[in-house]
């Protein structure tokens, strides 16, 4: 049962993380209008099933105006509202609370902040931190997201014997981690790789929507594109096993998913979102409605 939706508000970012799952940056395009926020909440009422909004990104306190309206909006229907930003702007307690009053009082219930060493080091006094105080101080229900640089944690099967490696730190390989976290690390034989240990694509629970009206299931993973096909029909509709994406690897984890596309794996991955990810990559082209956009894949 679908209870949320998380906007990505927009795929601009002031920051160009490397284990960013979007490829957001400062130059990254799309952007939602506040008409297609109206639209998607219209949407997001027809289902009846919804509870939860969240507003992200990139990072959406980049378009404030949008975020505070969109935010209100959103809760003057009945949602409960979150938000997911790096919190750049709160420079100061003073700035902190000149940015998040505002949202506190159109009816954010909850903000998740990025703090970690891709955002800002290893310092500990930084306007993640800062807003962290902030949001509380307001009676905001607040929590951090740190994501460290991946490194071996074990490989231990279990039982006692040699298993495959664990990568600890919180990445997931997929988008621009990929490519510039994945160096050095063990990699273990695709064969094993037979499901999707994050995403339950039978019956996801949420899903989040870009500027260009994909409907993702997984980043990349589209359910189908809402500015042609309304959001509640694309929910209805929605078959799993039918999805030439989702279909295989419910059935099969990234291995089934580079059998049915024909797809020769390569000799090992880091993890079954990393196969997952370079076999989606390289099938772009097959299924462009289905994985989609191509920037959140790194290609033009």
């Amino acid at each position: 049962m679908l209870t949320g939706i998380h906007f990505i508000l927009t795929y601009t970012c002031n920051f160009e993380c490397d284990h960013c799952f979007l490829f957001s940056s400062p130059q990254a395009q799309g952007t939602f209008t506040i008409g297609q926020v109206d639209r998607t909440l219209a949407e997001a009422e027809k289902i009846g099933t919804i509870e939860w909004i969240f507003f992200e990104g990139g990072e959406p306190f980049l378009f404030y105006p949008l975020l505070v309206e969109g935010i209100r909006r959103a809760h003057a229907k009945g949602f409960k509202v979150g938000v997911v930003t790096n919190a750049y702007g709160a420079i100061s307690d003073q700035d902190a609370a000149l940015w998040l009053k505002p949202l506190a009082a159109a009816g954010l219930s909850y903000l998740s902040i990025s703090n970690d060493r891709f955002h800002y080091g290893d310092t500990s006094e930084n306007p993640a931190a800062t807003a962290f105080k902030a949001a509380r101080r307001l009676g905001i229900e607040t929590s951090s997201i740190c994501i460290e640089a991946p490194e071996v944690e074990s490989a231990d099967d279990g039982a006692g014997g040699k298993g495959n490696p664990v990568i600890g730190g919180g990445a997931k390989f997929r988008g621009r981690a990929v490519e510039k976290l994945s160096g050095g690390l063990p990699l273990s034989p695709p064969q094993a790789m037979r499901e999707c240990p994050y995403e339950d694509l039978e019956n996801p629970s949420r899903v989040h929507i870009d500027p260009f009206g994909h409907v993702h299931l997984c980043q990349g993973i589209s359910m189908g594109n809402m500015w042609t096909t309304p959001l509640s029909q694309l929910v209805r509709q929605y078959r799993p096993m039918d999805h030439p994406v989702c279909g295989p690897l419910i059935e099969g984890g990234p291995s089934a998913l580079a059998g049915a596309l024909g797809i020769a794996p390569e000799a090992g991955y880091i993890d079954a979102c990393h196969f997952c990810y370079t076999v989606r990559k390289t099938a772009v082209g097959i299924y462009p409605e289905y994985l989609a956009p191509r920037q959140v894949y790194g290609l033009a």
